[in-house]
């Protein structure tokens, strides 16, 4: 007999679990309630966290509640079979964030892990313990302060996990303010603030509040943070002039002929009405022929469009070595004036506030 291993493949089990349920949480709510860094929405939004279809975090509560019932029930093949997929699994997700979605989720990093614990227990020799009530019992609240531990650590603003892809997207949405003002004003670089990336301070104007968008018109966030930007222009009675800058992410394969379909029309001066398109239309028709059929609605000469992709795709390659020399990594990112915004967690409401402090601030 050993109580100790057996009690451990209990443990990781509950602390998969605890991870599992908070990773639904996120999953399913409107705003991210215990992983809003950007690595973890990354994660969230990749092909790989819904295998055919069903959520990842639904795939692992319904493996560690396998793991805690076998911890109970004699049946020792069946927990080694469920212990060796279940770790084979975590391997080949930490693999892929690694690899292929290079981005890392907090709430994975504990959920994999633990999956591999509970392995390594079982294969040590964890054998089933005498189920009681009190056993029974015990589950639930540790599977609860297990969740409630997570809550703490991974709240907005902690420290970031590995691979994590701006520091400034740590926090910069959750800081506190003093009463009066502005949320999100003063928590960034200022003006004049030497972390003011240049281009951001070259697109300033006068006369107008100045917004600079670092875009990849297939990310899922930059798309939710232009629904809100585009309701806050509406409700400023300011003028607002608005600047892009192209930053494809490898992740999205429909990223980089979006982005020379934006910069081919930005040159006949269609920019405008071809960002709105390209946010509007589904990911999935922003191929190069998809781009093009954008172009033509929005009345681009296409001749001219395609005789302009080799210029549009050296502009893409400067303002992409632009934005990663700023440091910027993480999408959403914008630029209110000199204030940056990472992730997309500021408000229509926050977006008006800030556009209007610009103005005044002008």
């Amino acid at each position: 007999m050993h109580p100790r291993r057996s009690l451990a493949a209990i443990g990781f089990a509950v602390v998969g679990l605890g991870a599992s349920l908070a990773s639904l949480i996120d999953t399913f709510g409107s705003t991210a309630t215990f992983c809003a860094e950007t690595g973890c929405a990354t994660v969230r939004e990749s092909a790989w966290a819904h295998p055919l279809g069903v959520p990842m975090p639904v795939i692992g509560i319904a493996f560690y509640l396998a793991a805690l019932v076998l911890g109970f029930v004699d049946a020792p093949r069946l927990r080694r079979a469920l212990a060796i997929s279940g770790a084979a699994w975590a391997v080949l997700l930490i693999v892929l964030q690694a690899t292929v979605i290079d981005a890392w989720c907090k709430l994975c990093l504990i959920a994999d892990p633990a999956a591999i614990g509970y392995a390594a227990a079982v294969l040590a020799g964890a054998t089933t313990l005498r189920f009681t009530i009190a056993r029974g019992l015990a589950t639930l609240p540790a599977v609860l302060a297990s969740v409630a531990v997570l809550a703490l650590w991974t709240h907005p603003g902690s420290p970031g996990s590995p691979g994590s892809s701006d520091p400034a997207a740590r926090g910069d949405d959750d800081r506190s303010h003093p009463p009066g003002q502005v949320p999100g004003v003063g928590t960034g670089p200022g003006a004049g603030d030497p972390a003011t990336p240049a281009f951001v301070a070259a697109a300033q104007v006068p006369g107008a509040a100045t917004v600079v968008e670092v875009v990849d018109f297939e990310c899922p966030f930059c798309r939710r943070m232009q629904d809100r930007l585009a309701t806050a222009l509406t409700q400023v009675r300011i003028p607002v002039r608005v600047v892009r800058k192209m930053l494809p992410l490898r992740i999205h394969p429909h990223a980089m002929p979006a982005a020379l379909a934006y910069c081919c029309a930005d040159a006949q001066g269609k920019g405008e009405a071809m960002a709105a398109a390209l946010f509007a239309a589904s990911p999935d028709d922003l191929t190069p022929e998809g781009c093009e059929k954008l172009a033509a609605s929005v009345g681009c000469d296409l001749e001219r469009y395609r005789r302009e992709l080799p210029s549009a795709e050296a502009r893409v390659a400067a303002e992409a070595a632009e934005v990663r020399a700023a440091g910027i990594r993480s999408l959403p990112t914008l630029f209110i004036g000199s204030e940056r915004i990472v992730g997309a967690g500021k408000s229509a409401e926050e977006l008006t506030a800030m556009l209007e402090h610009a103005a005044t601030a002008r």
